[in-house]
């Protein structure tokens, strides 16, 4: 079998999906990243594509909508090359919401071009046949999310990671890692994070904004606090065993979220994690435990994160972090099985 994939290229920003590929192509199937070229060759199976509506993040128009109607025509070539197009939902839609019009039909011409899908949870499948009722009609499958071990350097223990912060031990650190995007609601949680009145609390926000007007607003919110320490920017991957192995807790705050790379990142690092009741995270909760991932009702408060501290720093753990349905090996079958069966399964009505 051979499947044409969009993104594949190594992205230590995010090596999820050059990770997955990389394990499927140790299994015997062939990858390769996406080009008009490779698609008009007639001679791959499937087109898999993870996060479309990227192409909608581009704050100028004209150039978001060339790339939506670009990637559409790909998908046109691929079904009249023979291929079956394939998406694994994140998201289910844009988090900034840029060009509602445009998005609505973007949608709205995407999912009929499917001839399959992958859903990272039970409960992502659930809410994206909810979101979208004609994917009921077509094949699904879950495959989850693959774990970050080995992929970025894991050489220090908390001792050495809180020393190069400067921590002591008797500091207690919240941490919130990853691109900083406004669904995320930094901003929030600094506020939150600023009501609680112990000295000997520390919290961490390492990533990039997304914009400039998010970095601006998380900088006024932490202004005049110093146990308040900001990292907006990229994070080489050698640096990021510092922030994950000196936290006592990572906190995500998000407004919205169906699946989450951050908190499989911070938990590939055996870090607790605090995360909103909403998306897959009660099943990710069911899957690694109650012990190592908490979730909330409604919104967070400064309340709540004082007893998630408590609770990551008091409760009794069996290390590392129990992710065997995580392993890439694993991960990466499951993948290559959804792509069989949708290979095999009649071609939906193509669209006009």
């Amino acid at each position: 079998m051979q499947i044409l994939a969009q993104p594949f290229q190594k992205d230590h920003k995010n090596p999820y999906t050059y990770k997955l590929y990389s394990e499927i192509q140790k299994l015997g199937t062939t990858v390769d990243h996406v080009s008009l070229h490779k698609l008009c060759t007639g001679q791959y199976q499937i087109f898999h594509r993870h996060w479309p509506e990227r192409t909608l993040n581009d704050r100028n128009f004209l150039r978001a909508a060339i790339k939506t109607f670009l990637f559409l025509f790909l998908m046109d070539v691929a079904r009249l090359r023979g291929m079956k197009n394939v998406w694994t939902v994140h998201n289910l839609g844009t988090h900034e919401k840029f060009y509602p019009r445009l998005e609505k039909f973007f949608w709205k011409i995407l999912i009929p071009r499917l001839d399959g899908y992958i859903s990272l949870s039970h409960a992502g499948k659930i809410a994206a046949q909810n979101c979208f009722p004609e994917l009921k009609t077509k094949p699904g499958f879950v495959v989850p999310h693959g774990h970050y071990r080995g992929e970025y350097p894991d050489t220090l223990t908390r001792e050495q990671a809180r020393c190069r912060l400067g921590v002591s031990e008797q500091h207690r650190v919240f941490l919130l890692f990853g691109n900083l995007r406004r669904y995320k609601n930094t901003p929030t949680l600094v506020q939150l994070f600023r009501a609680l009145p112990d000295p000997n609390y520390r919290l961490y926000v390492v990533g990039k904004p997304a914009y400039e007007v998010i970095r601006d607003e998380i900088e006024t919110a932490a202004s005049s606090d110093e146990r308040i320490f900001l990292e907006l920017d990229y994070i080489e991957s050698e640096k990021i065993q510092i922030y994950l192995r000196a936290a006592d807790l990572v906190v995500l705050p998000y407004q919205e979220i169906l699946n989450s790379g951050s908190a499989l990142l911070a938990l590939s690092f055996d870090c607790p994690v605090l995360v909103p009741q909403k998306g897959s995270m009660s099943e990710l909760q069911q899957d690694v435990g109650a012990d190592w991932v908490r979730t909330y009702l409604g919104e967070l408060t400064a309340l709540e994160l004082e007893k998630s501290l408590a609770w990551a720093i008091e409760t009794q753990r069996q290390y590392p972090a129990p992710l065997h349905q995580f392993e890439g090996a694993a991960v990466a079958q499951k993948t290559i099985d959804a792509y069989r069966a949708i290979a095999t399964s009649p071609s939906s009505t193509s669209p006009s």
